[in-house]
C-alpha cells in the first residue's frame, strides 16, 4: 500500500540517488547535529547504546529536572528573602561605622503566602501562591563575582575550567527513558553567558549534551524530511546503519563513532516525536491560560514552560529553561526597576508549571529548580541600582523528594552575610544528583588521567529539606 504512494521514479532508487540524498542530508541534518554533537563525541563506550536508560545508584525520589535559571543575578531581598531593614535604613551607609555606600531600599514589598507563610515579594506574587510545594534556600553562596564565571560555577561547578554540565551529567547517570528525543534539552530565546558551555557535556559522551530548542517556526533547524518519503529515507538509513557498523567493527576502541552513530538515530527519532511535542494546538484555553500564553503564541517564558511539561511528560530526562540572555537580563545595576519586566515575563508561567505538574501527579517525581548566577548588593551601585553579590543569593526546589512549605538557611537583617545553614553550589548540586538516586562522590568520569565529578572535590547534601 505505501509504494503505490510513491512516484516509479522514487520507488526504486538507483544507487546514486541515494548517496546523492544521503550526502543532502536527510539523516545528517546538520541543524540537528550541531545540537547534538560537539566538535568531538568524546568518550562513550563502543558498541553500547551511550543513552540506554541506566539505574542510579539507589531508588531516587525524582525521575527528571526542569531547571528555571533566571539570566543576570536576581535580586534575593527584593524577591525571596525579604529585608524590611533596608527600607528602614535606606540612604544610610553600610560597614562599620556606616562608611560603606548606603543601603538601598526593597522596592516591593513582601507578603506571606500559602499554609506555611513563606514570604515572597510582590515581584513573585503568583509563585508566592505555591510556595507550600517550595523549599526556598536562602543562603546560597558561589565562588564567583563576574557573570561568565558565576554562570558557569551554578552550571558546571567550575568557575574557572570547562566542565560537563549539570544536566550533561543527569543524562550521562540516567540515560534517556525516550530514545526518540535528547535526553537533555535546554529552551533559550538567546545565549547566556558563556554561551552554549552552559549546556556542553565538555569531556563525557557527545550525545549527553544538551540540544537547544527555540521559540518560533523552526523551534530545530533542519528538522523536517528532506527525502521524497519515509520509505526512501528507511531505505537510506539502513544503508547508512551497515555502513556505519562496518565502519564501527574496523575501530572497536573508538568511542566517538557509537555517540555519533546514536546522534544520528537521535537525530531520526526526534524527526517523527518533536514536532508533537511542540505542538501545542491540543492543549485546552483552560492550561493555556494556567500558564499566561495565548493561542497560537510561541513567545515569552509562558511557552517554554508548557513545552517544558511536554517533554517531562516524554521522558526527557533534564529540561533547562533560560529566560533571557547575556543583554536585557535580572544584571539591574542602574535601576531596579528592570526586574518588573522580566518577573512578569516568568511569573505566571512558572506558577502555572508548578500547579499542571501537580495535577497531573507528576510533581513528586519531577525536581524543579529554581536558581540564578549570584544575589545583588544591599548597597546602592549605579542610580538606583544593586551589583553583583556572591556571597549571598537565593534558589528554590520543588517536588521530587522535596520538603515542601519550608525555607533554609538565613541571612543577616540586611541580606549581606549568611548567618545560618550556608549551601555553596556544590552543596546544591549534590542534593539534586541525591534525589535523583546518586551519591555525588561516586558518579564519576574518567578523563585524563582522574575521575571527575560534577562537586568536584566538595559537596554535602543538604538532607534537613529531602521530604
Amino acid at each position: 500500500m505505501a509504494s503505490a504512494l510513491i512516484p516509479a521514479s522514487q520507488q526504486n532508487p538507483t544507487r546514486r540517488q541515494v548517496i546523492r540524498s544521503l550526502a543532502a542530508g536527510s539523516i545528517l541534518m546538520p541543524g540537528v547535529l550541531s545540537g547534538l554533537l560537539s566538535d568531538e563525541a568524546r568518550g562513550s563506550v563502543s558498541g553500547l547504546n551511550p543513552l540506554a536508560p541506566r539505574a542510579p545508584h539507589f531508588p531516587g525520589r525524582a525521575k527528571r529536572v526542569i531547571f528555571l535559571y533566571m539570566s543576570g543575578g536576581v535580586s534575593h531581598m527584593d524577591s525571596f528573602d525579604p529585608k524590611p531593614r533596608l527600607k528602614t535604613d535606606h540612604g544610610k551607609g553600610s560597614g562599620e561605622g556606616g562608611r560603606g555606600r548606603p543601603y538601598l531600599r526593597t522596592f516591593w514589598d513582601a507578603k506571606p503566602g500559602g499554609k506555611c507563610g513563606t514570604e515572597v515579594s510582590e515581584l513573585f506574587a503568583n509563585i508566592r501562591q505555591c510556595v507550600d510545594d517550595m523549599c526556598v534556600i536562602r543562603s546560597m553562596r558561589g565562588d564567583h563575582n563576574d557573570h561568565f564565571q558565576a554562570t558557569l560555577g551554578i552550571h558546571t561547578g567550575s568557575v574557572t575550567f570547562a566542565r560537563p554540565s549539570l544536566g550533561s551529567w543527569v543524562s550521562y547517570g540516567l540515560g534517556t527513558e525516550n530514545s526518540n528525543l535528547p535526553s537533555f534539552v535546554v529552551l533559550a530565546p538567546d545565549l547566556p553567558y558563556a554561551g552554549s558551555q552552559v549546556w556542553s557535556s565538555d569531556f563525557l559522551p557527545g550525545c549527553h549534551q544538551g540540544m537547544r530548542v527555540l521559540a518560533g517556526s523552526e523551534p530545530v533547524p533542519n528538522l523536517a524530511r528532506r527525502s521524497p518519503s519515509q520509505p526512501v529515507q528507511q531505505l537510506e538509513l539502513t544503508l547508512l546503519d551497515r555502513i556505519n557498523r562496518k565502519h564501527q567493527q574496523r575501530f572497536p576502541t573508538n568511542g566517538d563513532l557509537a555517540a555519533r552513530i546514536k546522534s544520528y538515530e537521535t537525530a531520526f527519532g526526534m524527526q517523527m516525536e518533536m514536532p508533537d511535542v511542540l505542538d501545542l494546538s491540543k492543549e485546552t484555553d483552560a492550561t493555556l491560560a494556567l500558564y499566561g500564553l495565548e493561542r497560537g503564541s510561541t513567545k515569552g517564558f509562558a511557552w517554554q514552560c508548557l513545552v517544558a511539561r511536554r517533554m517531562a511528560e516524554r521522558g526527557v530526562r533534564f529540561i533547562e529553561l533560560i529566560d533571557t540572555g547575556s543583554n536585557n537580563n535580572w544584571d539591574s545595576h542602574a535601576d531596579m526597576a528592570a526586574h518588573g519586566p522580566l518577573a512578569r515575563n516568568v511569573d505566571k508561567p512558572i506558577a502555572g508549571l508548578l500547579r499542571d505538574l501537580k495535577s497531573r501527579g507528576m510533581l513528586d517525581e519531577t525536581l524543579v529548580v529554581w536558581t540564578t548566577e549570584f544575589g545583588r548588593t544591599p548597597t546602592i551601585d549605579g542610580r538606583n541600582g544593586r551589583s553583583h553579590y556572591n556571597p549571598a543569593f537565593s534558589s528554590w526546589l520543588a517536588g521530587g523528594g522535596v520538603k515542601g512549605g519550608i525555607t533554609y538557611g538565613k541571612t543577616d537583617d540586611y541580606g549581606a552575610k549568611i548567618v545560618e545553614n550556608p549551601v555553596h553550589v556544590h552543596d546544591f548540586h549534590a542534593t539534586i544528583l541525591h534525589l535523583l538516586g546518586f551519591d555525588h562522590t561516586k558518579l564519576t568520569f574518567r578523563h585524563a588521567g582522574r575521575d571527575f565529578r560534577l562537586t568536584d572535590v566538595a559537596g554535602e547534601v543538604v538532607k534537613d529539606i529531602l521530604a
